[in-house]
C-alpha cells in the first residue's frame, strides 16, 4: 500500500476530533501524512491533532450564509494550501468544505477528490421564505459544480443519495459510495446500565436548531411532565448562528417554566448519556445521526424520527420507537410509552441498541469503508 498524503477539510475545528478523530488516528497508524484543515477553534484541538501527528492548518471561513467575496477568499486559501501540501487525497465533509475544497482540489490538480456528505442541513429543507428559496438553488448549483470536479461522493443514508440524484447532482463518472455514518468508538462509548435511582431521565443533545426538533422535544416535555411529573428532561448543546437557530430566550423560558434542564454545550457528553434513561432525537433530517451512535454505544433506548438518516438507527419496538417529524403529540406519546416501562424491559431495549451498535456501526469498520475506495487500506 502506497503512503499518501491526505488532506481533511472540515468547517468546525472541534469536528475534526470529535467526528474525524478516529479516522485520522487510522490513517496515521497505517502511515499516511494527515493534514487537517478548518477554521480557528479551541487550542486543545490543535493540541490534540498535534499529539497524534496530523498537521493542523487554519484557514478563514463563514459558516452560516452565502457571502460571495467570503466564499471566494475561501476558495483562494483552500487552493493555496493544495498546492502547497500536494496531497494524494482530499477528503471534505459538509457543504462549504465540500464545494469549495472539490474545487481547490481540481484547480490544483489533486489525483483523488472525495466529498462525503454528512447531512443535507437548512438548504435542503422545505422552503421558509424567499432568502430561504435563494439559498436552496446557491447550494445546488455550487453542490452540481463541485461534484463534477470530485472523483467519490460518500453519502450516510440511501434518502441523501436519492435526493441527489433526483436532482441531477451526481455527475456521470462520480463514483458513489454509502458508508454507515461517522461511526461511533465503542471503547469511549462504553455500555452502561441504565441507571437504578432517582427519577427517570431523558436527553437530547445537539446544536440548538429548529431542525433538531428542539421545539418539538420541549413541547413533548411538557405534555409528558403533565402526567408524568417527576421525569427530567435535559437539553445539552450549544446557540448555533444558523437562520433555524432556537434562541436563547426559547430556552430560557422553558427552563424558567421547569418543562425542561438546559446544560450547555459538554466537552464529554458521556457524563450526561450515562445519567439518562431514554435518548431522544426529534431531527427533521439527518446525514447519520453521531448522537444517536453514541447512545446506542451506551445501550440506551432510542426515539427518534422516521425521517432520512434517523431511519436507519432504530428498529420500532426492538431498541426504541420511531415517529413522524414534527410531530410532538407523536413524540410525546412514544416517550411515554418507554418511560412507563419495568426497569428490565427498558433495559433491554438499550442492550438491543448496543448490540445495533457493534453490528453496524463499529467506527474501524466504518472507517474501512471510507479508506478501501481511496486506496488508503
Amino acid at each position: 500500500m502506497k503512503k499518501s498524503t491526505v488532506l481533511i477539510i472540515g468547517s468546525l475545528a472541534e469536528s475534526l476530533v470529535n467526528f474525524r478523530g478516529d479516522l485520522i488516528r487510522q490513517l496515521l497508524a497505517a502511515g499516511h501524512s494527515v493534514q487537517a484543515v478548518a477554521p480557528a477553534g479551541p487550542v486543545w484541538v490543535d493540541e490534540t491533532l498535534v499529539a497524534w501527528g496530523a498537521q493542523r492548518h487554519v484557514v478563514k471561513l463563514e459558516r452560516a450564509g452565502l457571502n460571495p467575496l467570503s466564499d471566494l477568499a475561501y476558495l483562494r486559501q483552500l487552493k493555496r494550501l493544495c498546492q502547497q501540501v500536494q496531497p494524494d487525497v482530499l477528503l471534505a465533509y459538509t457543504v462549504k468544505p465540500v464545494v469549495y475544497g472539490s474545487l481547490a482540489g481540481r484547480l490544483s490538480g489533486v489525483p483523488v477528490i472525495a466529498a462525503l456528505v454528512t447531512g443535507l442541513g437548512f438548504a435542503f429543507m422545505p422552503v421558509r421564505g424567499w432568502r430561504h428559496a435563494l439559498t436552496r438553488s446557491v447550494a445546488w448549483v455550487l453542490y452540481k459544480v463541485a461534484l463534477r470536479t470530485a472523483h467519490i461522493v460518500y453519502f450516510q443514508n440511501p434518502d441523501d443519495q436519492a435526493d441527489f440524484k433526483r436532482l441531477g447532482l451526481l455527475g456521470g463518472n462520480l463514483k458513489v459510495r454509502l458508508v454507515n455514518g461517522s461511526g461511533v468508538n465503542l471503547d469511549r462509548y462504553e455500555r452502561s446500565n441504565l441507571p437504578g435511582d432517582g427519577p427517570r431521565r431523558v436527553l437530547l443533545i445537539g446544536r440548538l436548531l429548529a431542525d433538531k426538533g428542539v421545539r418539538e422535544y420541549i413541547a413533548a416535555a411538557r405534555q409528558v411532565r403533565a402526567t408524568l411529573p417527576d421525569v427530567v428532561f435535559e437539553i445539552v448543546g450549544p446557540y448555533d448562528p444558523n437562520p433555524a437557530a432556537i434562541s436563547p430566550q426559547e430556552i430560557d423560558e422553558a427552563v424558567r417554566e421547569g418543562v425542561i434542564e438546559y446544560t450547555g454545550p459538554l466537552t464529554d457528553v458521556r457524563v450526561a448519556l450515562r445519567r439518562c434513561h431514554v435518548y431522544v432525537l426529534p431531527s427533521y433530517r439527518e446525514g447519520t445521526p453521531r448522537s444517536v451512535l453514541e447512545a446506542m454505544a451506551m445501550g440506551r433506548p432510542v426515539v427518534t424520527t422516521d425521517a432520512p438518516g434517523c431511519r436507519e438507527t432504530v428498529v420500532d419496538g426492538v431498541n426504541g420507537r420511531l415517529v413522524p417529524p414534527r410531530d410532538a403529540k407523536a413524540l410525546a406519546v412514544a416517550i411515554e410509552a418507554l418511560l412507563r416501562l419495568d426497569a428490565a424491559s427498558l433495559q433491554q431495549l438499550g442492550d438491543e441498541s448496543h448490540r445495533m451498535a457493534v453490528g453496524k456501526y463499529e467506527v474501524r469498520q466504518v472507517n474501512r469503508q471510507l479508506m478501501e475506495p481511496l486506496g488508503l487500506c
